[in-house]
């Protein structure tokens, strides 16, 4: 199913997913709350958008306990946010609204490809890291390393069938990847980089100047499999624009180029919806980093 078209008058609905795959509740998993005390609603309705708080969706018990099997941090409770998530966006998009997710960390992801349309759905997939780290070499065990090698169906071997059934499935046509910069430190634990898989664009060949050219020209080429989902991991920033982040590099965007790439990325007809991921509330303790989220999106979706 297709958004309309980015206008002021969109009807949104926010929807919350405060999932942290290390297994805890605290960290990115409180960003939701943090983004909605900065005053993301208000500032949206202020913006001339139609706005629903759907609230945060409901999540089962977690544990920071290591499967030792398939290397994952706590699949079942990762299993159960993926159907919770793609409850609520099925819920949201059949009510007309676009959804906005807040995470909570990056395999929220996995619940948005499933929900929004079901055998045809690609991703403009915006993040500082490839996110494809096979479980067993994961140096953390948190799904966060490795949401985009589930969905690409290349490191599921492992996992638990009650995991696999949830899991979305994407070709690699269905996928560019934007801003990925840890191939460095793939390359040091002898991990496989995707970009002989998907197609990635790195920092160094995204021009500020052409960021929204990039985001609508990448957006209109997935749309040919159907309906589209925008992702935006925020540690796709340079340190210098948003600090709050568990796992920062070197190098990165800032927040014009994000916000023109976002820009044109949404614009386009096919977009199902957007979810913005893995700002850490517990390294932002004046909130800075919140209310620059905020403008972020208004920003956006004004633009």
């Amino acid at each position: 199913m297709a958004s309309q078209p980015l206008r002021q008058d969109r009807r949104v609905a926010i929807i919350g997913v405060p999932f942290n795959s290390s297994g805890t509740t605290d960290g990115v998993a409180r960003a939701p709350a943090a983004i909605r005390e900065a005053g993301l609603v208000d500032a949206l309705t202020t913006a001339g958008l139609d706005v629903e708080d759907r609230g945060d969706v409901p999540l089962g018990p977690t544990s920071p306990t290591r499967d030792p099997v398939s290397g994952v941090i706590s699949p079942t409770a990762l299993a159960a946010m993926i159907r919770s998530v793609r409850a609520g966006v099925d819920s949201a998009i059949r009510a007309g609204r676009f959804p906005i997710i807040l995470g909570g960390d990056c395999p929220i992801l996995l619940g948005c490809l499933g929900a929004s349309a079901p055998g045809s759905r690609a991703v403009l997939f915006v993040d500082g890291h490839e996110d494809a780290w096979p479980p067993e070499t994961s140096t953390t065990g948190e799904a966060a390393d490795m949401e985009l090698g589930f969905a690409l169906g290349l490191t599921t071997g492992a996992l638990p069938e009650p995991l696999r059934q949830v899991l979305p499935r994407l070709d690699p046509g269905q996928v560019i990847v934007v801003g990925a910069r840890d191939r460095s430190e793939l390359d040091d634990a002898g991990v496989r980089s995707i970009d002989d898989h998907v197609e990635v664009i790195r920092p160094p060949t995204i021009d500020a100047e052409a960021a929204e050219r990039l985001g609508a020209s990448a957006m209109a080429r997935l749309a040919a499999a159907g309906s589209t989902w925008y992702h935006v991991d925020l540690d796709v920033l340079a340190t210098s624009s948003l600090a709050a982040v568990d796992y920062p590099q070197p190098g990165g965007l800032d927040w014009p180029t994000l916000t023109a790439l976002s820009r044109g990325a949404l614009r386009h007809p096919s977009v199902a919806g957007w979810d913005v991921t893995i700002y850490n509330p517990g390294l932002d303790p004046d909130q800075a980093g919140a209310k620059r989220i905020v403008r972020y999106v208004v920003d956006v979706l004004q633009g």
